[in-house]
């Protein structure tokens, strides 16, 4: 295993432009790996390691920060990510309805992804839409007002 680091130039530069930002490298951490991420779709120990030589950290001070957030996958997840919220208003107008019609539609259980890796079925504590709710995101999508029915019909869309 050499130690050259094995980020892309183009993950470099955008790290780069966070770095400019922040006054310590450690401060950049959440948004590089969030810049990794976005290019292999989950932080693996190899890209956690990467990110860690090119910001002069250890494995396991990044670890650390990557663990602490929700949305920096230390597995694979798949292609669409769907976030379902289960706020109290959105509990209140059909949530339950919602994951089981998803859960079902999808085969998968919160938390998994679908055999053919497309979609992975997270909670989310709140999407800022408690007056349209209840609410999902699939991808950076906001999908408002929803029923079983209209959750069938977005789904098909991302086929």
């Amino acid at each position: 295993m050499s130690g050259a680091s094995m980020l892309t130039d183009e993950e470099k530069r955008e790290i780069d432009e966070e770095l400019a930002k922040y006054r310590t490298k450690r401060a950049a951490g959440p948004e590089a790996l969030k810049i990794v991420q976005k290019y292999r779709g989950w932080i693996s120990d190899e890209s956690l390691r990467d990110v860690a030589r090119y910001l002069e950290l250890s494995d396991e001070e990044l670890d650390s920060v990557a663990t602490c957030y929700n949305f920096i996958f230390r597995r694979p997840v798949g292609r669409h990510l769907i976030l379902l919220c289960d706020s109290v208003t959105c509990w209140v107008v059909g949530y339950e309805d919602l994951r089981a019609r998803i859960e079902q539609r999808l085969g998968i259980q919160m938390g998994q992804t679908t055999p053919d890796g497309r979609f992975t079925l997270l909670p989310a504590a709140c999407l800022g839409a408690c007056d349209r709710a209840p609410v999902m995101m699939i991808d950076e999508q906001l999908y408002v007002e929803l029923s079983p029915a209209k959750v069938d019909e977005i789904l098909d869309t991302y086929r």
